[in-house]
């Protein structure tokens, strides 16, 4: 295994950039290390997502998703919110469709949400202002979040005489249904310390700096974990929360270690610890 295959350079600055609109809704770029960053960039609606923007997160998520360079995704934005949820001109505009096309409409909010939440490579939601409604989807559909420290977090839709509908299972499964039906029924505002205590988010950060440091730092660990093995642990975890702990699921666990061990990346990292070097697809090759 070369580190070619796995997008580790010494110029791993260097990115490729997959939207050449700077004013684009979203922008989204390649470092050469192999770390995807989308950035939500409709800084005159606070971030607010309509249906051109769904889709065009849906249509980056779909390309990074077939580079097996990518090994890492970084989900931020710019402005001076992460995001306000959803557009209410385009909430309004739907009002007046059918329930068909209303329902075509959400599912394609629900895709993105699932497509993000079953992103093979490790996906980090890096969040700073705001965060409203659909934008906490986003987030726990994210393997790892940090934010601000005086980020502030609210699921409004209720206010609106809206529910947080396909949201609501990545909500539900990252803080619970107890604290769920308090948050979605009360549509209180709520700070970062909150949010971190939920679960919502991993790590506060007080600077923009630190907060840079910190990205860095988790995608170095990142990049010295098998690509193989972190798509197969996320698989594992959703395994495990979704069946009872029986003889179904001893066969499945059993068998993704069974798989794992007699792959190329399994023998890989066995053969490198044993002989004292770094796996092929470490950073420490650099």
């Amino acid at each position: 295994m070369s580190q070619h295959q796995y997008g580790t350079s010494q110029n791993s600055q260097q990115t490729e950039t997959l939207h050449i609109k700077p004013d684009a809704n979203v922008l989204c770029t390649i470092s050469k290390a192999g770390i995807a960053n989308i950035t939500l960039n409709r800084t005159s609606k606070h971030n607010a997502f309509d249906a051109d923007m769904i889709n065009t997160l849906l249509c980056f998520l779909s390309q990074l998703k077939q580079r097996h360079i990518i090994r890492g995704l970084i989900l931020s934005a710019n402005g001076k919110h992460f995001s306000a949820g959803a557009d209410l001109q385009w909430m309004k505009s739907m009002a007046s469709k059918t329930v068909d096309e209303n329902k075509s409409d959400a599912l394609k909010l629900a895709e993105l949400l699932f497509k993000l939440d079953n992103f093979p490579a490790p996906t980090i939601a890096h969040v700073h202002g705001s965060a409203f409604g659909g934008a906490l989807g986003l987030i726990c559909c994210c393997d790892i979040a940090i934010s601000d420290s005086e980020a502030l977090f609210c699921l409004s839709e209720v206010k609106l005489g809206l529910i947080p509908a396909t949201i609501g299972p990545y909500m539900c499964r990252t803080i619970g249904q107890r604290q769920a039906r308090r948050y979605m029924l009360t549509a209180e505002c709520f700070d970062a310390d909150t949010a971190h205590q939920l679960g919502i988010i991993h790590k506060m950060t007080n600077s923009p700096k630190e907060a840079r440091e910190l990205l860095s730092q988790l995608t170095n660990q990142l990049l010295n974990n098998s690509p193989a093995a972190l798509a197969q642990a996320k698989k594992l975890c959703q395994l495990c929360d979704s069946h009872n702990i029986d003889s179904e699921l001893k066969k499945k666990t059993s068998a993704l270690i069974a798989d794992i061990r007699v792959s190329p990346e399994g023998q890989e990292g066995l053969e490198a610890f044993f002989t004292k070097r770094p796996p092929a697809w470490s950073i420490k090759n650099e």
